[in-house]
Order: C-alpha cells, then structure tokens, then sequence
C-alpha cells in the first residue's frame, strides 16, 4: 500500500506506528524495531519529528541514513527481515525530500537487542520483558504461527478469488489477486512446482474452510435458566452453528447475537426515549472478535462456544491466553496468536487499535455498574464470562416490549419437555447400539440411529457427563464402555 505525507502525518501513534527524526541513534531504533517484531508488527516513519512532527526529511545525511537501514541487521539479534519504502515530500526547509517507511513485520522468533535485552510493544512504548516474561515468550513463538503452515490438500481451487479481491479493495492493493497472495503473507507458496496453501489463505479466503479445519467455526447455546444441564435436565433451548470464512462467521454470530440480547425502550424524565440492553453492541462484538482471532486453530476437536444464560453470556475458546498475556494484564496487554487474521480483521474495521477492545469493554461494562469480563483458563478451553445488566425494576422482559424474543422463548419452553422425552429415547437407543458393538464410532451410531452426528455427539456427550457412558482410549482404536448396565438410568 503507497502513502502519501499528508497520510503519514495525520496517522497517530500506537501499536502498530510510530515516528522518528532522522537523528535517532541505530540503537534506539533497534528497540522499536524488536518491539514490533515481537508483538504485531508495524511501520516506522523516519524523518519526521515524532514530538513536533516537523518534516526533517533523509536525504540530506547520506551515511546515516545507511546506519538507519542496516540497523534490522547490525543490531537486532536475530536480525529481522524489514522492508522500506520511501514517501517523496518537501522538507520544512523547503527542499524535495524523502520520508523512510521501514515495515516491521510480526515475527516468529524472538529478537532483542545488541545488550540482549527483549522488549514489546505496548500501545506507543516499547516495554523491557522481564525473565520470565521473555521465558514465556520464548516458548509461545512455537505455536504462534499455525496459521502459516500448509493447510493439507488444500489447492487454488479451494480459494475463492473474490473475497481475496475483496479484500484487496478494502487495503488497496492494485494488482491481481493470484499476485496478492504469492506475494504477501505467505498465503501461497510453491513446493517445487506445487502450491501450498496456507492455513490462513484458507480460513480468511477459501471456499469452505471447513473441508480442512471441520472445527474453526463458532457455536450458540442458549441454556434456559443459569445453569448448565445436561442428560435427563438437558435444558438447552437454542444450538446454532455459524461456518464459512472468517468474517462470515464473525458476521453472522454477531448478527444473531443480537437477536437475542434483551432491549427495552422506555421515555426518560428528560422526554427522550432510551433503550437499555443486557449486552453492549460493542462488548458483543469484541467478544466475538477476540474469540475468533485469538483462538488456538492446531486445537482441532473443538468450535468456539458461546454459551447464553439468564444472567450472563460465557465465551469459551479454544487456547489459553497466547504470549504474556495474562489475566492480570489483559486490559492493557496485547499478542496475537494470529497476527495476518488479526491485521485481515483490522482492514474491516473489527479491529480498530490492537490492544484497544479488551479496555473499552471494561469502560462500557463499567458505565453501567457491571463488572468488567472475568477470564478462566479450564484445561486447554480460555471461558471468558460477561455478566449481564440487570434492568431496573419494571424494565424486566415481557411480551409487549419483547415480543419477537419472549414469544420465542416461550415456544421454546413449551416444546422442552417433549425435547426432553426425546433425547432420552435417544439415548436409550445409542446404549442398545453400543451394547452390541462397543468399538462402532459415533457416525456408524448416527446413522443407525438416522440422526446428524452432531445431534448423536450431544446424546452422548449428556451420557458422559451422567457416569452412565465412558469413552476408552483414543478416538481411533478406543471402545465404549457402559458404566450402568440397565437403560432405565436414563430416564
């Protein structure tokens, strides 16, 4: 993407930017350039005053201009691979002259400085890691970057040209989209005479990403009550899937999130109407975004979940916090475990600073006396929980201020029982099937029970969660194992 000067002087400083005078010292510079490399990446804008954003220009010091553009090289450990661009501009002395735009990109390794010391960015600053931090980072770099590697079997074919060339509108990149993907990010790249695709290419770009990864999609629960019930109290009222690419399905999550956000519209003692909500807009959206961008995607045997109760929403994604995120810190402390679907997202508009979302949500939650989300690592799964606003009294839910959702809701109720009674002939019949064949898989039980496998997965995942079914050893090779011998325990 080409800038102009007047777009380089109007963009602020922060996570991703910064600027510099053409006398900052190589090592100086080598801290910035550390910084980004080992959070998300970024540009650096040298020859303008970062204080007074004066137009210095750096034509005019030849040989330090060439100490700036080894500095990548002769002082970061390992030395990181920047590139540059040069912005033609008139000097504040009236001269034609040139800006130098270094571009950082996010690394996979760790870099520090010539004294060895490692340093982040946070927002406009460069942070010095402690050891432990530094340790931390160290080993989460392993894992960072599945999105780059090959996404197996997968072919052009199985990407769709026009969301790249969507895309690609979007940052104005003016040549073809094949172009565009062998030429950035790694999206494409060859084996011989063979492409690779990405992870990522497919994820962001492919025609059905779940051919590859059947899990990188995002499920709905709703749960009628507070509790989580399964089995004979199963009490779920709602399970919708949202697949497809990336965005569609962060588009299609949050739209139909707010389909079931309660709302009630009232007139103010100023004569105004208001409408308070359970749920911010924004904090639905972040939460969505967070969970989609930051999710571990070398987990395969999960979606994320998001879990809608009475009183609170719990977003449940697979990977712990990546980097040195930690709860403690989360607010004001940002790494991207995905940083090309974190920089995808930020070019429509999903994410507007990095590091940003997590501090607003704490704000809005906060302006409406709620407090702010609450992280907890169980096992591998990162369950982030947003309470919900309690409404006044007599704002509570009804038919007449809710009607599309309370008439839902309330045909819902009515058809639990009979759901119930359901799931557990279900049940009963999934038992008969495996007390013939302990070893048959979950599809061979669906279709002999002429049901999705999803639906049967469900079934079983209440028999588990009862002690009545246990699962022995590995999905391949493993057995089934009934812990209650008779099929009245279901009941």
């Amino acid at each position: 993407m080409k800038y102009t000067i007047e777009e380089i002087l109007q963009m602020q400083e922060g996570q991703t930017f910064d600027r510099k005078s053409i006398l900052i010292e190589p090592s100086h510079l080598a801290t910035i350039i550390v910084a980004m490399a080992n959070a998300d990446g970024g540009m650096i804008a040298v020859g303008i005053s970062d204080k007074t954003r004066r137009i210095e220009g750096v034509d005019q010091d030849k040989k330090h201009l060439n100490d700036i553009l080894r500095t990548p090289l002769d002082f970061c450990a390992p030395s990181v691979p920047v590139t540059t661009d040069y912005v033609p501009c008139i000097d504040a002395e009236g001269r034609e002259n040139r800006v130098l735009l270094m571009f950082v990109p996010a690394s996979p390794r760790l870099h520090a400085n010539q004294a060895d010391e490692v340093f982040w960015r946070v927002g406009d600053k460069s942070k010095k890691l402690t050891f432990d931090d530094r340790l931390q980072l160290m080993y989460d770099k392993g894992e960072r970057y599945y999105e780059d590697s090959t996404a197996y079997d997968a072919t052009l074919e199985d990407i769709d040209m026009d969301a790249v060339k969507a895309y690609m509108k979007r940052i104005g990149y003016g040549k073809s989209a094949m172009e565009y993907l062998q030429e950035n990010k790694g999206f494409v790249t060859y084996k011989g005479d063979i492409p690779q695709v990405s992870a990522a290419c497919i994820l962001l770009f492919g025609k059905y990403p779940q051919t590859f990864f059947p899990r990188a999609r995002v499920r709905f629960i709703k749960y009628f009550g507070t509790e989580e019930k399964v089995g004979r109290e199963m009490n779920v009222i709602k399970d919708v899937l949202f697949e497809g690419r990336i965005l569609e399905q962060i588009q299609k999550a949050v739209e139909y999130l707010e389909t079931q956000v309660k709302e009630h519209s009232y007139l103010g003692e100023d004569g105004i109407f208001k409408t308070d909500r359970e749920y911010p807009k924004f904090v639905i959206q972040e939460m969505v975004v967070n969970s989609v961008c930051h999710r571990d995607y070398s987990i395969k045997g999960t979606e994320i979940q998001i879990k809608m109760f009475d009183d609170r929403l719990v977003f449940e994604t697979p990977g712990k916090l990546p980097g040195i995120v930690r709860t403690d810190n989360i607010r004001h402390t940002h790494f991207s475990r995905n940083p090309k679907i974190a920089e995808f997202l930020k070019a429509y508009d999903y994410v507007k600073e990095f590091g940003e979302g997590v501090d607003r949500m704490c704000r809005e939650l906060s302006a409406l006396g709620v407090r702010e989300p609450q992280y907890n690592l169980v096992a591998f799964i990162m369950k982030a929980t947003v309470c919900a606003n309690v409404l006044d009294e007599g704002q509570e839910t009804t038919q007449k201020n809710y009607p599309e959702t309370t008439q839902i809701q309330e045909i819902d109720q009515q058809g639990q029982e009979k759901g119930k009674k359901r799931a557990r002939k279900g049940q009963e019949k999934i038992l008969e099937i495996i007390r013939q064949d302990p070893h048959i898989s979950v599809s061979s039980i669906a279709e002999q029970c002429e049901m999705s496998v999803k639906s049967v997965r469900n079934l079983i995942d209440g028999l588990r969660a009862d002690n009545i079914l246990a699962r022995i050893g590995p999905d391949k090779g493993g057995y089934w194992e009934i812990l209650i011998s008779t099929s009245k325990e279901t009941k």
